[in-house]
């Protein structure tokens, strides 16, 4: 499920000029396509993990998998753009539902620690390598079967996962929606974090002014404080903030927020620059990323779990984020007329390195500051705090780059020029974020980690016969 949710995230984007051809989108309106499932998808995230615990992780997550699966075929074969829209929204809220209770299911699943970093690594390279294979693949089904099969492809995929979580997930007795079927608080969290969102994702339009997204900016806020007042007061609260007791869940998630800010900016401004500056098509960007993943793969698959065994989840991630945060530097000096092979390889392996290392550590170290009834809202916490860190990544890595590049082109620097110096600038930037993870690891993060929470207590959800046992 999770290498479906990322690949449908890439192979969209690289259809979308076809998309917008075949269905006479706007130019405004096409961002819809994307920006309708982010918003349902981040929005819901928090309240979906909570979900998880209330009604049973596996519950949740098969609703989330229909819902997906069915959204696809809505989306496949969409004939308006209102449709397609209305298909990625519904998109969004089987990803929200699905997604949110993926961390808690696999902590619940393998509570062994050495297990658990093994599980995280395949975590985290199926979504590198969903990423990268949905630019691969988005070019040539587009091209070679039309749009509508970069969503109709969802449909033998998600029916193969239902009838494999049907079959080896069994669901244990949980405490259902009356233990915190808060519907106010509910209703705040979704709305202040859609809102905020689809203000964050609005910075780099041109459709709406700087005093609007002010706007929505302020009452976003206002909904969540709204709602964290709610959950103190609340006889039954959605989210119990107890939970934002542990300084190992507090601390993972920041870090999770602005490693992912650096490392979802970096994937787009870095196709952007391939693109623009050194002439690849899509086909050849989407190959270009390829070392990236492949390097993760091999790192989170092959060593992250041994590493983390002798060294601690903590040097792990310090070693990783350190290593992300030098692999964007030196892709900052790629220069205009730059060599593939020389200029931007070698720092995606660099890259590659850290992220294999980081994003297994840092979930973990998120996941152990949780209470073993709480596994589901971290989860959806800990999604969330990606998404959030996706967003925010993307609109200020990107507002910066246009703004630099901009303002060198008004003072008469060649365009290819500009566009490289605000790329490197962002990238820059985005190596500021890394470096702000690696103080708030070193400062925040103990060097002894809490035990595993699903160690003591019951998972939610087991298999029957569970691989690497």
């Amino acid at each position: 499920m999770q290498l479906m949710i990322i690949l449908d995230g890439t192979i969209v984007t690289v259809a979308l000029p076809t998309i917008q051809n075949d269905l006479r989108f706007s130019q405004g309106g096409l961002s819809w396509v994307v920006d309708s499932y982010l918003i349902a998808f981040a929005g819901l995230l928090l309240l979906s993990g909570r979900l998880g615990d209330l009604l049973g992780n596996k519950k949740v997550f098969l609703g989330g998998l229909v819902t997906f699966t069915v959204a696809s075929l809505v989306c496949g074969v969409s004939g308006t753009a209102g449709t397609l829209i209305a298909g990625r929204f519904l998109q969004g809220v089987g990803a929200a539902l699905a997604s949110a209770v993926v961390l808690g299911m696999i902590v619940g699943l393998y509570p062994e620690p050495g297990e658990q970093a093994k599980a995280m690594g395949v975590y985290s390279f199926v979504s590198a390598g969903g990423a990268s294979v949905g630019l691969i693949a988005g070019g040539v089904i587009t091209d070679a079967l039309g749009w509508h099969w970069v969503f109709l492809i969802n449909l033998p995929i998600g029916v193969v996962a239902a009838f494999a979580g049907l079959k080896q997930l069994t669901p244990q007795s949980r405490p259902g929606l009356r233990a915190g079927a808060d519907a106010i608080g509910a209703l705040l969290v979704t709305a202040g974090l859609s809102l905020g969102v689809f203000a964050i994702s609005q910075v780099s339009e041109d459709r709406f002014s700087g005093g609007e997204l002010t706007v929505c900016g302020a009452l976003s806020a206002a909904l969540l404080a709204a709602f964290v007042v709610r959950q103190a007061t609340a006889a039954d609260p959605l989210l119990a903030l107890r939970i934002f007791r542990s300084r190992e869940l507090n601390g993972a998630n920041v870090v999770v927020v602005l490693a992912f800010a650096a490392g979802f900016g970096f994937q787009f401004l870095n196709a952007l620059y391939l693109q623009r500056v050194l002439g690849f098509d899509s086909m050849q960007t989407g190959l270009a990323f390829l070392p990236a993943p492949l390097t993760i793969g091999t790192v989170s698959l092959l060593f992250s779990a041994k590493l983390t065994a002798r060294f601690g989840t903590r040097r792990v991630l310090l070693t990783g984020l350190l290593l992300l945060g030098v692999g964007l530097l030196l892709l900052s000096r790629a220069p205009v007329h730059g060599d593939y092979w020389v200029d931007v390889a070698p720092t995606l392996v660099v890259q590659g390195l850290g992220m294999g290392l980081t994003v297994p550590a840092v979930i973990m170290r998120a996941m152990s500051g949780a209470e073993p009834a709480d596994a589901g809202l971290a989860s959806g916490l800990n999604n969330t705090a990606q998404q959030a860190g996706a967003a925010v990544g993307l609109a200020v890595l990107a507002t910066v780059a246009t703004a630099h590049s901009d303002s060198l082109l008004h003072g008469g620097t060649a365009q290819l020029t500009a566009l490289r110096d605000g790329y490197s600038l962002a990238f820059v930037c985005a190596a500021g974020f890394v470096f702000l993870g690696w103080l708030v690891t070193l400062l925040v993060l103990r060097d002894t980690p809490a035990p595993a929470p699903a160690a003591a207590a019951a998972p939610d959800t087991a298999v029957h016969q569970p691989l690497g046992r």
